[in-house]
């Protein structure tokens, strides 16, 4: 059921330029073409609620009462089911799910998937709103598991200001989840990622009620010390070495500089730690990269052989990405910031959305499920295309305009954070929406007059053209 095969970082916040922390992922589905909107699901109190998944026979009673929370769902729900995704709730509890994993068959084996059990088009729904920290998130979530059991397995990533956390659902009721250190970073791709568990630090570890015991009845661990999780749940395939640990190499190799292993290594480490502090520019670069100046790039000058040899970052079939940062430099009524891109990351700008808002942009909340240019989904793919068509003649127009944008979205962010900070309560709130909406508009003009120079310079590349000789 898993709707994501994707990449995902996580930061902590003594790891980043500012002191925030950031969580992040890529949205890949299975199709080019998977309409996605950015929706602010109201709070509610004393309501009686039930959720009932469109994808398998799941449904639970919602608590009474929820938070206003951010989702990035799928347009057609009945057909491919919710999928909320991403969100940053009225707490500044951020949380994406899911980075899909899978786990040795051995292990499925005592503990097989849950047919209807909590799969990832319900995650962040029956999470999301009711949380009040990261460690909250996961303790919240492994509950649910383990009454409800899983179909799939599933990595889920939390952070609030002060806490990073990354949990592996990995069997029908199985999970593990570890604290990523304040000075550190992760990459995670599609495998069980984590390494030891240590069951004498509660504080840095949570699991499954029973998972040593379990692991020790079935002799699943093939160490003679320590609790390796992903040597006891991973799997260690060809199919793993070709589309899945190049995409955690070549973001070590950017983040941490010099790297000793190679693509296919598995061995490559879970705790990573940069060569600088790192900045939500960093975590674009690596979420919009498709191996960039090596020789495994397809668009790069590469043999052919090495061009599609592994599977790269950014795909056609990424049908969202975000950076889900939480600010410890500014007050807490503006401290949480949703950077979306819902074009192919590698060029289209992430957009950063304050989530302290009453609403989203009608571009971005009201997706049509046919193609329409008025929807930011729509206009950032239909430029995607335009530049990959073109890619040799069109790279450095793209390079240009996105580096335009980047220069006002942060001027525009420095501006209206001086303006929040006098605020608060609902007259922040409502500036921060303003100014959301604001800044969908100065993108979207850009953005279309960039639309506008590419297809007017693509029709002089057109091959349907003769030069006539004047002697003729």
């Amino acid at each position: 059921m898993n709707e994501s095969a994707c990449t995902s970082i996580l930061v902590g916040k003594k790891a980043t330029i500012d002191g925030s922390t950031m969580i992040a992922r890529n949205d890949d589905t299975f199709l080019p073409l998977t309409p996605q909107r950015f929706i602010m699901q109201p709070a509610y109190q004393d309501e009686k609620r039930v959720w009932a998944s469109t994808q398998n026979n799941f449904k639970a009673a919602l608590p009474t009462s929820g938070q206003r929370t951010t989702m990035t769902p799928n347009v057609d729900v009945s057909g491919l089911g919710y999928f909320g995704e991403s969100s940053i709730n009225e707490n500044n509890v951020a949380m994406s799910a899911t980075e899909s994993v899978y786990a040795s068959p051995r292990a499925l084996a005592y503990d097989p998937y849950v047919k209807d059990g909590i799969a990832e088009d319900s995650l962040q729904s029956l999470v999301a709103p009711y949380i009040d920290s990261a460690r909250a998130g996961v303790r919240y979530l492994g509950e649910l598991i383990q009454k409800y059991g899983s179909p799939e397995g599933n990595g889920v990533l939390f952070a609030d200001k002060d806490e990073v956390w990354y949990m592996e659902i990995v069997t029908g009721h199985h999970f593990a989840a570890t604290r990523i250190p304040d000075d550190a970073y992760v990459i995670t791709a599609n495998q069980v990622a984590q390494q030891e568990i240590d069951f004498n630090d509660p504080e840095n570890y949570m699991w499954s009620e029973g998972l040593a015991e379990f692991v020790e009845k079935h002799h699943l661990n093939p160490a003679s010390s320590g609790f390796d999780f992903r040597k006891i749940f991973g799997t260690d395939t060809k199919k793993d070495r070709h589309y899945n640990t190049p995409r955690v190499w070549y973001g070590q190799r950017y983040l941490s500089g010099k790297q000793d292993l190679g693509p296919t290594s598995s061995e490559l480490p879970f705790i990573c730690h940069a060569d600088r502090l790192l900045s939500v520019a960093d975590l674009e670069y690596v979420l919009a990269s498709h191996y960039n100046e090596t020789q495994y790039d397809p668009l790069g000058t590469g043999s052919e052989a090495d061009k599609s040899r592994f599977r790269p970052i950014s795909l056609n079939r990424t049908q969202n990405s975000h950076i889900l940062q939480i600010r410890n430099d500014v007050p807490v009524g503006q401290a949480a910031l949703m950077w979306i891109c819902l074009g192919i990351p590698s060029f289209t700008p992430y957009v950063p959305f304050y989530t302290n808002a009453d609403d989203t942009d009608p571009s971005y909340s009201q997706t049509s499920l046919e193609y329409d240019i008025k929807d930011a989904y729509w206009m950032y793919r239909t430029l995607s295309m335009l530049v990959e068509a073109h890619y040799d003649h069109f790279s450095q127009k793209n390079i240009d305009y996105l580096t335009k944008l980047t220069e006002a979205k942060y001027a525009f962010l420095a501006q209206s954070d001086a303006e929040a900070k006098v605020l608060s309560g609902q007259a922040l709130t409502d500036l921060l929406t303003e100014k959301n909406h604001e800044l969908v508009a100065l993108m979207k003009k850009e953005t279309m007059q960039a639309i506008a120079e590419l297809v007017t310079s693509g029709l002089e590349l057109s091959k349907l053209t003769f030069d006539m000789d004047k002697n003729l």
